[in-house]
């Protein structure tokens, strides 16, 4: 294959996307299929993937739809496996309360149904707007909306202590 750009792009963004695989899946074996997948994909439509312009795009919706695709295929099997490496933490945090939040999250994550779990990445971990998790899900902004709403009221429901994730405003120093 002529990668044209594709090696640059997906090492680009390798860390982030194994970070969103992660969140999606809730493992990393899962996350690796997954993005593993998700690349191949890509790489047979790398050419016109890159000449439309917007590959990133084009790879969440492949992130997803796989995703829901596999989910739905596997749904009746529940595996959970052991983390061969450890995650990569950044310099000067604290170790115990990432870890915390880290957990608290993923569990938190976990009760949600497959499409409030994809809206709440999509738009809160890779930042994107209602419209292009729209896209990326192949739904309307409408939609978008309303399960953003569900899922982060069930989340207040469901994990009431999330609340340790949301850090006050620091107050003003004179």
């Amino acid at each position: 294959m002529d990668d044209d750009g594709f090696r640059d792009f997906v090492h680009a963004r390798m860390k982030r996307l194994s970070r969103v695989a992660y969140l999606l899946t809730g493992d990393y074996h899962g996350a690796e299929d997954l993005l593993q997948t998700a690349l191949v994909k890509l790489a047979a439509k790398w050419p016109s993937v890159a000449k439309g312009g917007n590959p990133d795009a084009y790879l969440r919706k492949i992130l997803y739809n796989e995703h829901v695709s596999i989910w739905r295929r596997s749904r009746h099997l529940r595996n959970e496996f052991s983390a061969e490496h450890l995650p990569e933490r950044a310099a000067g945090t604290d170790i115990a309360a990432s870890t915390v939040r880290r957990v608290l999250l993923e569990q938190a994550l976990a009760k949600l149904s497959r499409k409030q779990r994809a809206v709440i990445v999509l738009r809160f971990f890779e930042d994107l707007s209602e419209a292009d998790v729209a896209v990326a899900m192949g739904v309307s902004v409408g939609t978008v909306k309303s399960q953003t709403s569900y899922a982060l009221g069930k989340l207040r429901e469901l994990a009431p202590e999330l609340h340790v994730l949301v850090r006050e405003p620091q107050e003003v120093r004179a």
